[in-house]
């Protein structure tokens, strides 16, 4: 029964990695890389080191592209080979299937746009907001399952074990706005400077909405008196099935005895407690404000992996 339950949690998460891969891939293809809109990660390091080292092509042999996805795989290799010892064997394997599935669609879209579909999104800016976005959702779905497509999402991985205060779609964006901003200083495309870091903001947008989204919740303060107090909280734990924490206090300008409920509920079930609340008690003094991680039942365990 383990083993069966095992699998499928297996399953699904490959099954999850693949569908961030082809929303990952949708946004490269059909949006930013039918734009010109330069990329950062390992694809625009190799496109900046070929330059540099002056490759051209070879009449015949090595084509421009040719030679970036050979210089491409030779930046991946000690990326993955840091992967598997610092982030472990399961990480790295994952990463190798997102990374070849992500490049394969890449190169199959690429196909249908080029011999099937008349045009794609022409609009620079509309191309970097909604490849941007496609772009991070789906990377940021492969993040959560575990996950990356190799290259500095690898380096993205250790540096967010190193500096844990810092969302990884923020590292993400720092890295390849360095990227971006080294390409502008070599090829002095102001325009596509522009458009890029546009993309990678929204990118980061998308990224982290996907891998943090799915764990926040509100974070809820209620402070009435005591025989209403507990009739919200009754409410509450019976009727929105959520746990809650009662403690004892005092009105520090009237000295009436007071109670506040502290609750962590999920967004989709805030509507209902407001509710509750006005019913209840519509003089109740309530603070909101937004959760982005809950450990406990219910939400994440102590041992979840950090994303």
């Amino acid at each position: 029964m383990a083993l069966k339950k095992k699998s499928l949690e297996y399953l699904k998460r490959y099954a999850l990695i693949m569908v961030g891969c082809i929303i990952y891939s949708l946004g490269v293809s059909f949006f930013l890389d039918a734009n010109n809109i330069a990329s950062g990660g390992v694809t625009g390091i190799a496109i900046i080191i070929r330059y540099l080292l002056g490759f051209t092509p070879v009449t015949n042999f090595l084509s421009e592209e040719l030679l970036t996805g050979i210089l491409i795989v030779i930046i991946n290799i000690p990326l993955f080979i840091i992967g598997f010892i610092f982030v472990g064997k399961g990480f790295t394997l994952s990463s190798l299937f997102a990374t070849v599935f992500s490049s394969a669609l890449i190169e199959v879209w690429n196909i249908l746009l080029e011999k099937f579909i008349n045009h794609a999104v022409t609009d620079t800016l509309i191309a970097a907001l909604v490849g941007g976005v496609l772009f991070g959702g789906g990377l940021g779905l492969i993040f959560r399952m575990g996950s990356s497509t190799g290259g500095t999402d690898i380096l993205v991985k250790l540096l967010r074990k190193k500096f844990r205060y810092i969302n990884t779609g923020i590292i993400s964006m720092v890295i390849d706005i360095i990227i971006v901003c080294c390409s502008f200083a070599v090829f002095r495309d102001f325009n596509l400077l522009c458009y890029t870091i546009i993309s990678i903001v929204l990118f980061t947008v998308g990224f982290d909405a996907v891998l943090y989204g799915g764990n926040s919740a509100k974070l809820v303060y209620i402070i009435s008196v005591e025989e209403k107090a507990q009739e919200i909280c009754d409410r509450i734990t019976k009727e929105l099935d959520v746990g809650a924490t009662v403690t004892d206090g005092k009105g520090a300008y009237t000295g009436d005895n007071k109670r506040m409920i502290l609750c962590a509920i999920k967004s989709f079930l805030y509507p209902k407690l407001r509710d509750v609340v006005k019913e209840c008690d519509p003089a109740a003094f309530m603070v909101v404000t937004s959760a982005k991680e809950i450990y406990g039942e219910g939400y994440k365990n102590h041992t979840d992996e950090e994303l």
